[in-house]
């Protein structure tokens, strides 16, 4: 039996979900689809029972305020990569700034750019039976609350993977059996993964010798330091090795 290819399987969600955004990532044939969050939980069941996905592997959640702004100048001189640093971008500003980009010059940075839907959940499935992955993606509306449908009562694994989105993110998952936060303490002040979150944080804690206790104050003696690029340069081996084979090609027909 030949094996489904992953434009085959495209086509068959495009086929049983019209209203659903699905694409194709090559080279390595990943599929993904977008359901809208009305559709979601439905969709998924769809999922599970029609398509035979019965395994989850992940829940994430994502933050996509400045997707796309780049932390360091990656252009290419005679000296190297570019290092610039202007803007507070994400990981580089501090308690109660807002992050910001970087611009050309004379203004240097500018506001960082909101996106229409800020945050999403995103569903890893694994059909064992079919051999197949699949990435949902649901937006969720309201960027002041977001929300999203559990899938808990699908997949029952997916518990503490939303338990951690939610305290991350602030991703409210509706449905859900327990939801409270995983990773930070109960007392914790945000979620840590925004892009508007500080990574110095919000508060820092010290002994006080003079209330004889422990207490909370904003972030004053910590710097915002980044120390590695968040660039992921493209890798166009795939892309040289595309085109080297179209010109073997072209030459072989003539």
């Amino acid at each position: 039996m030949t094996a489904e290819t992953a434009n085959a399987f495209a086509d068959r969600l495009r086929a049983r979900f019209p209203d659903a955004e699905v694409s194709v990532a090559q080279p390595r044939g990943e599929v993904g689809i977008v359901f809208s969050n009305e559709t979601s939980h439905g969709n998924c069941r769809i999922l599970r029972d029609e398509f035979g996905f019965e395994q989850l592997v992940d829940v994430a959640g994502v933050d996509y305020l400045g997707y796309g702004s780049d932390e360091w100048d990656t252009d290419v001189s005679s000296e190297g990569f570019s290092r610039g640093v202007e803007g507070r971008n994400v990981g580089r500003f501090k308690f109660g700034e807002a992050p910001s980009r970087q611009v050309a010059e004379p203004q240097g940075e500018a506001p960082m750019p909101v996106p229409r839907q800020r945050f999403a959940a995103v569903l890893q499935l694994l059909s064992v039976r079919n051999n197949r992955r699949l990435r949902v993606k649901t937006f969720a509306p309201n960027d002041d609350l977001p929300i999203v449908a559990s899938v808990t009562d699908l997949w029952p694994v997916a518990n503490w993977f939303e338990r951690e989105a939610f305290d991350l993110f602030g991703i409210v998952f509706q449905g859900h059996p327990d939801l409270r936060r995983i990773l930070t303490d109960y007392g914790f002040v945000g979620h840590p993964f925004r892009k508007d979150f500080p990574l110095i944080g919000n508060v820092e804690v010290r002994y006080d010798a003079e209330k004889k206790r422990v207490v909370y104050e904003p972030v004053t003696s910590v710097e915002p330091r980044v120390g590695v690029p968040r660039v992921v340069r493209d890798d166009a081996r795939y892309a040289t090795a595309a085109g080297e084979q179209m010109s073997r090609k072209a030459e072989g027909a003539k």
